[in-house]
């Protein structure tokens, strides 16, 4: 029987296990203060972003009590934000979805340059907002299915936005080929797109800033729900996009408490490292953003997110050992969420083997190569019992 994909991720809910842990008597022996180095570097998100204001006040945080300097690098797109860190530029990335994307080595990373990526995660923001899809008001537009002969936005080298859109495409029953793809350069022109009457729909977080430049347009903006109850345009949507949750958004553009958005998202950004990153920096890092929270909490609606009951720890891609040996330490990593990291660990060495196979055939024309490195990652994850999830 495969091990399925996992499908419904939840926050990780903390009452019950923080008393056994304290009940129990079970203690570690923490150094007086995290131990961090003087200087760090991070990828984030184009300046302006949520993902981005987020890196800039945790290291203002950092400054303020540990005296290290985090210097946060903008990155136009997801490889330019992850070459830095497989090349040991810089020490993390505050990433998206295209940390998953370069686990497996698919769209932009089925390269020979690329290739599965051994990244492991430290934290991860789950705020209030969803990563969902909007149209123009002025369209009509209330359901996917409506999408039908619509114009819409794919973002060129953005493979976390287009998979995203396609995904919600195929909850109304429909493909990129029923719809009129408009390309854009990058996401902030894709939401001009809208703006300016280019386009009709356009993908991204609530929260971001283009959705209420949008709102306060004439044109306007409506979100498009994903009705939890909806199992059918769920199992739809979960085949293309498998890191997606179902979550009830209460801020962004046109949202809020009293007109919440039922519809779905995926952690951003990703405190994202490489497996070889050091444990103790790791383990210091992690304990440091969680101790000291609330000093970074405010500094961006996103950043509640961050906070140590919204977690998510049985997600797509596993966790660092330094970071588990921190969540273990403070009583909220269950054998459960191990066995559950263990066996995303094993896939990505189901994946490492089969590179090393695709590799070894040198094959130097590119699109043979991702054909062959398609073909062979499928055969080799279906016969460990998991799913490839594109083929």
């Amino acid at each position: 029987m495969k091990t399925p994909v996992l499908r419904y991720s939840k926050v990780f809910t903390l009452s019950g296990l923080l008393l056994t842990f304290f009940v129990s008597g079970v203690t570690m022996a923490q150094p007086s203060e995290p131990e961090l180095p003087r200087q760090m570097a991070w990828t984030a998100y184009n300046l302006g972003t949520t993902g981005y204001n987020q890196a800039v006040a945790i290291g203002a945080m950092l400054r303020e009590k540990y005296s290290t300097t985090l210097r946060v690098i903008p990155g136009q797109n997801d490889v330019s934000r992850l070459l830095p860190l497989k090349t040991g530029r810089v020490d993390f990335s505050a990433n998206g979805v295209a940390t998953y994307f370069a686990q497996e080595g698919t769209f932009q990373f089925a390269t020979q340059e690329w290739g599965p990526q051994p990244l492991r995660l430290l934290m991860t923001s789950n705020g209030l907002s969803n990563q969902a899809v909007a149209v123009a008001a002025d369209t009509g537009v209330t359901s996917f299915a409506d999408l039908r002969g619509r114009r819409v936005a794919y973002v060129r080298a953005a493979p976390a936005l287009n998979v995203s859109v396609e995904a919600h495409l195929a909850c109304g029953g429909l493909t990129w080929d029923d719809v009129v793809r408009v390309d854009f350069p990058g996401y902030e022109a894709n939401w001009n797109g809208i703006i300016n009457g280019d386009v009709d729909v356009g993908f991204g977080a609530t929260v971001s800033g283009p959705p209420f430049r949008l709102e306060a347009s004439p044109r306007g903006i409506h979100w498009l729900e994903v009705p939890h109850d909806d199992e059918e345009c769920w199992q739809r949507l979960l085949a293309i996009s498998p890191y997606f949750t179902k979550h009830m958004a209460t801020r962004g553009a046109a949202i809020n408490d009293d007109n919440p958005l039922e519809a779905g998202t995926y952690p951003y950004p990703l405190l994202t490292a490489l497996t070889t990153q050091d444990s103790d920096l790791v383990y210091s890092l992690t304990r440091a953003l969680n101790e000291n929270y609330d000093d970074y909490k405010d500094s961006d609606p996103g950043a509640i997110g961050w906070a140590l009951d919204r977690q998510v720890f049985d997600w797509v891609v596993p966790y660092h050992e330094g970071a588990v040996s921190y969540w273990r330490e403070i009583g909220v990593w269950t054998d459960e969420i191990d066995a559950h990291n263990q066996e995303l660990i094993r896939r990505q060495e189901v994946l490492a083997a089969a590179w090393v196979e695709v590799i070894a055939q040198n094959i130097r024309d590119r699109d043979q190569f991702v054909a062959a490195w398609m073909q062979i990652r499928a055969q080799h994850l279906d016969a460990a019992g998991f799913d490839p999830v594109w083929r």
